[in-house]
C-alpha cells in the first residue's frame, strides 16, 4: 500500500517556517533579553575586524557610509570648527548624523555607531537666522564660573538643557564634564576645571546626572547608565592628574606621589563612577614620567579593577600618537601600549586605516592579547546597549526647539548672575560703589571686553581657540549696561579713552571691562599671567578720573595688585559668554552678589603654583572669597 506524502511535507513545510523564524531572530536585538545575554550573543557573532571596529573613532571629514560599512566603525566625532556646513541648522546636523549611521546599520550585523562631540562645541558650531548659539555653555566656559555660583543644582540643570540640546542636532555623546583639578593657572586649561579643591570638583560632577539622567537604586556601582533620548553619554575627563603638571604646562608632567595623586586628583573619579559616567577620557598629560595613555597601572589596575569602572575608556584626540617623542615616531607602538594599558576606544581620528591595520596585526601575533580586544569591545556595547542605541539608532528633529530656547537662555543668564565675584567694594566699606545707580546724568562705558561677544565667550566658541566680535548671537555686556539704565541715563561708550577724553567730560561714574583674549590648550599656557594691554592703561586713566568699577573677563585669575588701589570696586566675571545681561542684572541691583572665588587669586606670579592649605599661603584674595550685596529693587 502507498502512504501518502502530503502528511509529510506539511510537516517539513512547518519546520522550515520554524527554522526561519528561529533564523531571523536575533538575541542581541531583541530589547526584552538581559543586557550581559545580549552582549554575549553580539560578541559571538562578530569578526576580529567589526571588534577592532568597534574601538576605532573618526573624524566626521573621513566618515562616509563606506568608510562606516567597509570598516564597521563604531564612533564618529566632530573635532574642532568641524561641521557640515558652514551655518549649519538642526536640520543639517541631523541629517549628516543619519546618513552616517545608515553606512553602520547596513553592515552585517548592523551595530549603529555612537556620534561624540564636546558639548561647548556644538553649541557653537550650529548657527542659523533664527536659532541662537550659546557660548556661555555646558562644559568648558561653565567651569571655572559655574563653581564660583557654589550650586550643585544649578550644574545638574544645566547638563540636562545641555543633553536636549546636543540631543537637538543628533548627538548621543558629549565629551563631559571636566574634572581636572586645576593646581597651577598659568595652566592654558584652567578654565576648564571647576576649583583647585576637590571637594568642590566632586560637588560639580551632578552635571553626569544633569546629562545622563538620576542612575536607579538597583543599578550597581560602576555601571553606566543613560535614561533615555533626551539625555546623551557623559564623559569624565581627562584621567588623570591633568590640572596639576609642571609650572601648568599643557600635557607636561604632573610629579606627586600615589597618595598625593589619589587624594587631590581622583576624588572626582570615585563620584563620576557611583553617578553611572559612561566614558572616561584619558589626560594627554603624563604621571611621574608615564604617559596616562600608557599607564595600565592607573587605567586598568585602578579604574576598571579596583573601582569597577564599567563603561569604556576612551583616548583624548590622537592621544595614542603622543605616547612616543617625538609624536608618532612609532605608531605601531603606541597602538600596542595603548590599548595594552587600557583604553578601549580610540579617538584616531584620520589615520583609521593605519591604526586598524596595525592592531590587527598586533592582535594576531598575540601582542595585543584577544581578551583585551574583547574586553574593550564588551565596554563599548554595554554603553551602546544601555543608551538604547540598538532600538533608537536614527537621530530626528523631535528636539530641534530645545536649540536657543528661551528657558536655557535664562538657565545661562542665572549662571552668570550667580558666578559673578565681587571682590572690592568702595575704596571704603563706608562708602560701596556697588549697586550701581540706574538713573545718573552721564556714565562711561570702556575697555576692550565690553562690547566683544567672542571675548566673553573665550576658547572653544565656533572655532578651536574662539574668536573676537560677533561670533555668535548673545548679548554684549555694553548692550546689557545700555538695556538695564534708567532711559534718561546718557551712555557714553569709549574702548580706550585717553586722559583729553576724561577731562573733557564729567561722568557720574564709569565701568571699565579688560582681560584675557580667547585661548584653548597649550596656546593658553601662560607663565606671566599680566593683564592684556591696554587694559592697565584703561584702568589708569579712567580709574584716576573718576569713580570706576572694573570688571575682568578671563579664565582664571590675572595679576591685577597693581592696579586694585585705584579702583573703586572690582569684579571677576570669568568667561560669561553669550549672556551678557546676567552681568548687568547684578551690577545694578536686580539680584545681589553671591558668588566665591573657586581658586586662590594670587599677588604674583612668584607664588605660583599656590593653593589654599598651603603652608605659605598669602593670596591677594583668597579662595572662597566674595563680597555680597542685597538686591536693591524688585524685579
Amino acid at each position: 500500500m502507498t502512504r501518502s506524502p502530503v502528511p509529510w511535507l506539511g510537516i517539513m513545510f512547518l519546520l522550515c517556517c520554524v527554522s526561519t523564524r528561529e533564523a531571523k531572530y536575533l538575541k542581541y536585538k531583541d530589547p526584552k533579553q538581559p543586557l550581559n545575554a545580549r552582549i554575549k550573543d553580539l560578541m559571538s557573532r562578530m569578526t576580529l575586524a567589526e571588534k577592532i571596529g568597534q574601538m576605532t573613532q573618526i573624524e566626521r571629514e573621513v566618515a562616509t557610509p563606506k568608510v562606516m560599512k567597509d570598516y564597521f566603525i563604531g564612533s564618529v566625532l566632530s573635532g574642532g570648527g568641524s561641521v557640515p556646513k558652514p551655518k549649519a541648522t538642526a536640520k543639517d546636523w541631523v541629517n549628516m548624523v543619519n546618513g552616517i549611521q545608515k553606512g553602520s546599520l547596513s553592515t552585517r550585523l548592523g551595530i549603529p555607531m555612537v556620534y561624540g562631540i564636546d558639548a561647548v562645541r556644538q553649541q557653537q558650531y550650529l548657527q542659523s537666522n533664527n536659532i541662537p548659539t550659546q557660548c556661555w555653555a555646558w562644559s568648558y566656559q561653565a567651569s571655572i564660573r559655574i563653581f564660583s555660583a557654589r550650586d550643585p543644582e544649578l550644574v545638574k540643570r544645566i547638563g540636562a538643557a545641555t543633553a536636549l540640546e546636543v540631543r537637538a542636532t543628533g548627538i548621543q555623546y558629549a565629551f563631559a564634564p571636566c574634572i581636572a583639578v586645576c593646581r597651577d593657572p598659568r595652566w592654558g586649561r584652567c578654565y576648564e576645571s571647576y576649583s583647585e579643591e576637590p571637594k568642590i570638583v566632586q560637588e560639580m560632577t551632578e552635571l553626569i546626572p544633569g546629562l545622563q539622567g538620576d542612575i536607579p537604586p538597583n543599578v550597581s556601582k560602576g555601571v553606566p547608565y543613560v535614561a533615555g533620548k533626551d539625555k546623551v553619554i557623559a564623559c569624565a575627563k581627562h584621567f588623570v592628574g591633568d590640572g596639576g603638571t609642571q609650572e601648568g604646562i599643557n600635557e607636561n608632567n604632573t610629579i606627586v606621589d600615589l597618595k598625593t595623586l589619589l587624594s587631590l586628583h581622583m576624588p572626582a573619579y570615585y563620584n563620576s563612577i557611583i553617578k553611572g559616567v559612561s566614558t572616561v577620557m584619558v589626560s594627554y598629560s603624563s604621571w611621574n614620567g608615564v604617559k596616562m595613555h600608557a599607564n595600565r597601572n592607573l587605567i586598568t589596575g585602578l579604574l576598571k579593577n579596583k573601582l569597577r569602572f564599567r563603561g569604556f575608556v576612551i583616548s583624548d584626540w590622537q592621544g595614542i600618537d603622543k605616547i612616543t617623542s617625538p609624536p608618532g615616531a612609532n605608531y605601531t607602538y603606541s597602538v600596542q601600549a595603548g590599548v595594552n594599558a587600557g583604553i578601549d576606544m580610540i579617538m584616531v581620528p584620520y589615520n583609521y586605516t593605519e591604526f586598524i591595520g596595525d592592531l590587527t596585526n598586533l592582535v594576531e601575533k598575540n601582542i595585543v592579547p584577544m581578551g583585551r580586544i574583547d574586553d574593550a569591545v564588551r565596554r563599548i556595547l554595554r554603553v551602546k546597549f544601555v543608551m538604547g542605541l540598538f532600538e533608537d539608532p536614527m537621530a530626528d528633529l523631535s528636539f530641534a526647539d530645545q536649540l536657543g530656547k528661551k528657558e536655557h537662555r535664562e538657565l545661562a543668564r542665572e549662571a552668570v548672575r550667580k558666578s559673578l565675584v565681587l571682590l572690592k567694594n568702595g575704596k571704603s566699606s563706608n562708602e560701596p560703589l556697588l549697586p550701581l545707580p540706574k538713573k545718573a546724568p552721564k556714565i562711561l562705558v570702556a575697555g576692550s571686553h565690553v562690547d566683544n561677544l567672542g571675548f566673553q565667550c573665550g576658547g572653544w566658541t565656533i572655532e578651536w581657540n574662539g574668536g573676537s566680535g560677533d561670533i555668535t548671537a548673545g548679548t554684549t555686556i555694553l548692550d546689557a549696561i545700555k538695556s538695564t539704565v534708567d532711559p534718561t541715563t546718557k551712555v557714553v561708550y569709549s574702548k580706550n579713552p585717553d586722559s583729553s577724553f576724561m577731562k573733557d567730560n564729567e561722568f557720574s561714574y564709569a565701568i571699565v571691562v579688560v582681560g584675557e583674549t580667547p585661548y584653548a590648550e597649550t596656546k593658553g599656557d601662560n607663565l606671566n599671567l599680566t593683564l592684556p594691554a591696554p587694559g592697565p592703561r584703561t584702568i589708569k586713566t579712567v580709574c584716576g578720573a573718576v569713580k570706576c568699577l572694573v570688571i575682568v573677563v578671563s579664565g582664571r585669575p590675572l595679576v591685577i595688585e597693581p592696579y586694585v588701589g585705584s579702583m573703586d570696586a572690582l569684579v571677576a566675571a570669568w568667561l560669561p559668554g553669550s549672556e551678557g545681561q546676567g552681568v548687568a542684572d547684578v551690577l545694578f541691583g536686580d539680584y545681589g552678589f553671591t558668588g566665591k572665588l573657586s581658586r586662590t587669586w594670587f599677588k604674583s606670579v612668584d607664588q605660583l603654583p599656590m593653593n589654599v592649605g598651603d603652608a605659605h599661603y598669602d593670596p591677594l584674595f583668597p579662595f572662597g572669597f566674595g563680597l555680597t550685596t542685597e538686591p536693591t529693587s524688585s524685579r
